[in-house]
């Protein structure tokens, strides 16, 4: 079995209901959307992540053999050989990675018949709920550290493997210059940052003769770790060092703080630095860093080229989890309305439409059903998938990273800053509401 891309990933309650659904022959076309509810404290706006790894697993659905057999344990010889023909062969309509979006709209859904719809509820929402997750905080230390360098060090404080090659993925997405994962540049083309460990340093007995090993092993890529014992001593040596090794055509490309107070050690390194003829060395700093000591630190003007940012990144720590849902909004061509206190939802299939004022920043977005529904804006949600097979060529990473660096552009100021804004205008069009009005009087 192969844990990551297994079918079996997924909750027990929806084999279940497969069963039963298949038993029942309900099959006809289910319309399911993954939405957030509300927004987490802290957070103005979110941006959409993981599609690409959701279209992949959708497009390669299927139950191995090896699977079929253990499932066989289970469930009865006539539903192991649905399963065994069981491909998802729906439409799919997605907001691009990369999208702004807010609470009540629709980031992504799927039209398929109701057995696959519904199958693939667990995993879509655990691949779109986390890199959403991350991509959002992400957007916050970019606003945070405009123009800086942001490498993520985060997969070692990750919750699991496939946590931390996605958190590479999502940060990047958002506007991170890249990753000290080496798995994800393999995989997405991240660029790769790294320096060394304390280990390194202390595994000598010297530390200016851990420098030179260092620099002469890594001379086009050489970032020292300078606060093991005494970071301004340190400095002085790679200054000394540096001058011995110019002549061999090895410099160094900057040093890396990651402990103390990274403002005041920062100003001292760069002015040792600079009286030492090293002012293109730049100085790295790292060492449980968020977005509000990022802010601290640039608003201090401290001489800090870029950051390394670890656990806060890839767990997302003051907001790790978001409140969202994967909902039937139509079966069998009739609507769909959840009741539940605290949890309704809005019926039917939607597409959501944003509005810009005339200086191109947004201005207001409107949920509305589709097709009828047309409110003449953009629409967010665009074609993906169809018959179970992507519509298009797979865009390139970088791509989206770009479209997403343009769209911080086009927010109104009050929500890129970090303490929290009035909430972004978003409207439920009439004809929706009336939807929801009518589906309510019907079921009493």
């Amino acid at each position: 079995m192969n844990p990551i891309s297994s079918p079996l990933l997924t909750d027990h309650y929806q084999l279940t209901m497969l069963q039963s659904y298949v038993e029942q022959g309900m099959e006809d076309s289910a319309v399911f959307e993954f939405f957030v509810r509300r927004l987490p404290p802290g957070r103005n706006f979110l941006v959409a992540a993981g599609l690409e790894q959701v279209l992949d697993f959708l497009e390669n659905l299927k139950f191995p053999q090896d699977e079929l057999v253990w499932l066989a344990r289970y469930f009865p010889p006539s539903f192991i050989d649905y399963l065994e023909q069981f491909r998802f062969s729906g439409v799919v309509h997605a907001m691009p990675e990369g999208t702004m979006f807010f609470p009540e709209e629709p980031v992504l859904r799927i039209t398929a018949p109701l057995p696959q719809a519904q199958l693939v509820e667990s995993r879509v929402m655990n691949l779109l709920h986390f890199e959403t997750l991350i991509a959002s905080k992400a957007a916050r230390l970019v606003m945070s550290a405009p123009d800086k360098l942001l490498m993520d060090f985060g997969m070692r404080r990750a919750h699991g493997a496939e946590a931390g090659l996605l958190a590479a993925r999502a940060s990047y997405l958002a506007g991170f210059s890249g990753t000290a994962t080496v798995l994800a540049g393999a995989l997405y083309d991240i660029p790769l940052f790294g320096t060394m460990a304390h280990s390194y340093i202390q595994a000598h007995e010297d530390e200016a003769l851990a420098f030179e090993h260092f620099l002469r092993c890594n001379p086009g890529n050489s970032v020292l770790l300078i606060d093991t014992y005494d970071t301004e001593a340190a400095a002085a040596k790679v200054v000394a060092l540096a001058r011995e090794l110019q002549a061999e055509g090895i410099n160094v490309r900057g040093v890396r703080l990651d402990s103390g107070d990274l403002g005041t050690h920062a100003r001292r390194v760069r002015e040792i630095l600079d009286r030492g003829g090293l002012r293109k060395t730049a100085i790295f700093a790292s060492g449980n860093l968020d977005e509000y000591r990022l802010r601290e630190l640039l608003t201090s003007a401290a001489p800090i080229d870029g950051f390394g940012v670890g656990t806060a990144l890839d767990i997302s720590s003051d907001a790790p989890s978001l409140d969202c849902a994967y909902k039937l909004q139509q079966y069998a061509g009739t609507a769909r309305r959840k009741c539940s206190e605290g949890k309704a939802t809005w019926p039917g299939p939607k597409q959501v439409y944003r509005r810009y004022d005339e200086k191109g920043y947004m201005s207001g977005d409107v949920v509305a059903l589709e097709p009828d529904d047309f409110h003449g804006d953009h629409a967010l949600l665009v074609a993906v998938m169809r018959g179970g097979r992507r519509i298009g060529a797979v865009s390139a990473l970088d791509d989206i990273r770009r479209q997403t660096l343009a769209g911080y552009a086009s927010l109104p100021e009050p929500l890129t800053r970090l303490e929290q804004a009035p909430a972004y205008p978003v409207r439920i069009s009439s004809s929706l509401q009336a939807l929801a009005v009518q589906l309510d009087r019907q079921r009493h």
